[in-house]
C-alpha cells in the first residue's frame, strides 16, 4: 500500500473538485436571504457575468446569461428557441451528444442529419455541411474525446454553431469568432456548484432569435425574446427564474481564484500539467490505456481510461477499493460508456494529487489480480 496519498482525492468529472484552499466561510453571504432582484442581488449576478467575460476574454459582441438547469438547460434553451429555420446536423460521439440527437429527433422532430462515431473516436468533421445548424459537444465528457480546435468550423458558415462546451470552457482557448452558441455549467472546470447553466450568444445567434419565431410552444424558462427583441436583462443579471445566490457567490469565489492563478492562461496551464501527469502514469503501465486513441482529440479535462480485461463489475470493485481508502472518489467511467476509469484533470485539481494517484491505481490493480 502506497505511503503517499492525494491531499485532495476529488477526481469526479462533475461536480468537480473545489478550487484549492476553498472554504465555505470565505464566501460573501450578504445576498443570502435577499431577493436576487434587489440592487445587491443584481449587482452580484452582474459581477459574476463580468468576471466570466474577463476570464474567457470574450468579445463585447457576445452576451453571457445565467440560466436554469445547468448546461443541459442552457443547451436545450438554445435548441428550442433557435432551431428549425434551416436544416440541422447533430454530431454524437458520446452520451451527451446522443442526448442532443434525441432532443432533435424525438422532441423537436427536426429530422436532423446525424454524424456519429464510437466511444473513443471523433466523427469526420470535414463532412459537416455548414449550410446547416450544427450541434456538437466541444469536449465529450463521457468519452474523453474533444474537437482539436475550431479550424473545422467554417468562418463563412450559413448555419449556426451550437457548442456544448461544459467540459471545455476555462480549460481550452476557445475561438469565439467560430462559436455562435456556447453553454457550460460552473460545476465543471470552475469547481462550482450545480443547478445553474451559462448561455453565451454570439451576434449571429442574437440575430436568429430576433428574426425567427419557432412553431413550437416555449416554456417560460426557455423564452429569450419579447416582442421580437432579445431580453437583454437576462444577460445583465436579471435571471429568468430564482437563482441560488449561494451558488452565485461560490462561482464568484471560483472566478477570483482563477484570476489568482493567472486567469485563463493559468487555468489552461494547470489543466495541461494535470493531463500530462496522467499521461505519464498511463504510459508506464501496460494494463492501463486511453479510451481516446488519438492524442490530438484526447480530452485534457475528463480523461477516460481503459483497464485491461475489465468489465463493469471489475471497475466497481476497483473504484470501491480506492474510495474505501479515501484516495480517489468517483472515478468510474460514465454509466453509458465502456467500462473503465474517468479522471478529471481540470485546473481545480493539483498536479501533485494526480501524481500521487498513480501508485494507488497500481495497488488496486494488484489487489484484484
Amino acid at each position: 500500500m502506497p505511503a503517499a496519498r492525494p491531499a485532495r482525492p476529488y477526481f469526479s468529472s462533475g461536480p468537480c473538485a473545489k478550487p484549492p484552499g476553498w472554504s465555505l466561510g470565505d464566501l460573501d453571504t450578504r445576498t443570502l436571504g435577499r431577493s436576487h432582484r434587489s440592487p445587491l442581488g443584481k449587482e452580484r449576478l452582474s459581477t459574476c457575468i463580468t468576471l466570466m467575460r474577463e476570464m474567457l476574454q470574450l468579445p463585447d459582441t457576445h452576451r453571457i446569461g445565467i440560466v436554469p438547469a445547468s448546461d443541459t438547460g442552457a443547451f436545450e434553451m438554445a435548441m428550442w428557441s433557435m432551431l428549425g429555420e434551416r436544416p440541422t446536423t447533430a454530431l454524437a460521439w458520446e452520451s451527451f451528444g446522443e442526448g442532443w440527437v434525441t432532443d432533435a429527433v424525438k422532441q423537436l422532430r427536426l429530422d436532423p442529419a446525424v454524424i456519429r462515431a464510437d466511444y473513443g473516436q471523433l466523427p469526420d468533421l470535414g463532412s459537416v455541411d455548414w449550410s446547416n445548424d450544427i450541434l456538437f459537444t466541444w469536449n465529450g465528457t463521457t468519452s474523453g474525446v474533444r474537437v482539436p480546435d475550431g479550424a473545422w468550423i467554417d468562418p463563412d458558415r450559413e448555419g449556426l454553431s451550437f457548442a456544448d462546451a461544459t467540459s471545455a470552457v476555462f480549460a481550452y482557448d476557445l475561438p469565439w469568432d467560430r462559436i455562435d452558441v456556447a453553454t457550460f455549467s460552473w460545476q465543471k472546470a470552475l469547481g462550482g456548484e450545480g443547478a445553474h447553466g451559462v448561455l453565451i450568444l454570439g451576434p449571429r445567434a442574437v440575430e436568429r432569435l430576433e428574426r425567427f419565431v419557432p412553431d413550437r410552444p416555449l416554456p417560460k424558462i426557455f423564452r429569450l425574446t419579447k416582442g421580437g427583441k432579445l431580453i437583454e436583462g437576462i444577460f445583465s443579471g436579471e435571471t429568468i427564474n430564482t437563482p441560488s445566490m449561494l451558488a452565485v457567490e461560490d462561482a464568484i469565489a471560483a472566478l477570483q481564484w482563477a484570476q489568482s492563478v493567472g486567469g485563463l492562461k493559468g487555468m489552461i496551464a494547470r489543466t495541461e500539467a494535470n493531463a500530462a501527469a496522467l499521461d505519464r502514469i498511463v504510459a508506464t503501465r501496460e494494463w492501463l490505456d486511453h479510451l481516446a486513441a488519438d492524442p490530438a482529440s484526447r480530452s485534457k479535462t475528463s480523461v477516460c481510461l481503459t483497464v485491461a480485461g475489465a468489465d463493469a463489475e471489475y471497475i466497481k470493485r476497483f473504484t470501491k477499493l480506492l474510495e474505501k481508502e479515501g484516495v480517489a472518489f468517483d472515478i468510474a467511467s460514465y454509466r453509458d460508456a465502456p467500462p473503465g476509469l474517468r479522471i478529471w484533470c481540470g485546473a481545480t485539481v493539483d498536479t501533485a494529487d494526480i501524481e500521487a494517484l498513480g501508485p494507488w491505481l497500481d495497488w488496486a490493480w494488484e489487489t484484484l489480480q
